[in-house]
């Protein structure tokens, strides 16, 4: 199944943004900016999980979970073990999503998203889905350079 395929994806690279985060030392690095950077690792780490679990896991597998974008960037004091746990969450509720998923939904349009602003009339779940991989992989390479620029 693609689905399951992609769901794969999904968990890899949600494992490769929990092993970025892991690496922040001292713990409170995650929340420093410097510079014209102006999110830090762990805003985009949150960041990163709402986006996924209101677009896959509310939209797609009806979980109820609630996004508030504004605290995704307004969040200074999560520790990292709560990001974590978040991440894992994350991972549960995408790759179960996804999973439930036939892949003759994949060709349907996805409208929870306005296409627009990706520079479409309309868009699918197969498309939508292939850009919340490269939306969340940017944010990681994000995650990566600032870690390593704060150390």
């Amino acid at each position: 199944m693609i689905t399951t395929s992609i769901a794969g994806i999904f968990e890899r690279e949600l494992n490769k943004l929990a092993e970025e985060v892991k690496l922040y030392s001292p713990e409170e690095n995650i929340w420093k900016v410097k510079g014209g950077i102006k999110n830090s690792g762990g805003n985009l780490s949150l960041h990163i999980c709402g986006n996924l679990q209101h677009f896959i896991g509310n939209v797609l597998g009806d979980t109820g979970y609630v996004r508030n974008r504004d605290k995704e960037f307004a969040d200074k004091t999560v520790s990292i073990a709560d990001i974590l746990k978040e991440i894992e969450a994350t991972k549960k509720a995408v790759v179960k999503t996804l999973e439930a998923i036939p892949d003759s939904e994949l060709d349907k349009e996805y409208t929870a998203f306005p296409a627009h602003l990706l520079g479409k009339e309309h868009i699918t779940k197969f498309y939508f889905l292939a850009h919340l991989i490269a939306h969340m992989d940017y944010h990681i390479g994000q995650i990566n350079y600032h870690r390593r620029m704060i150390q």
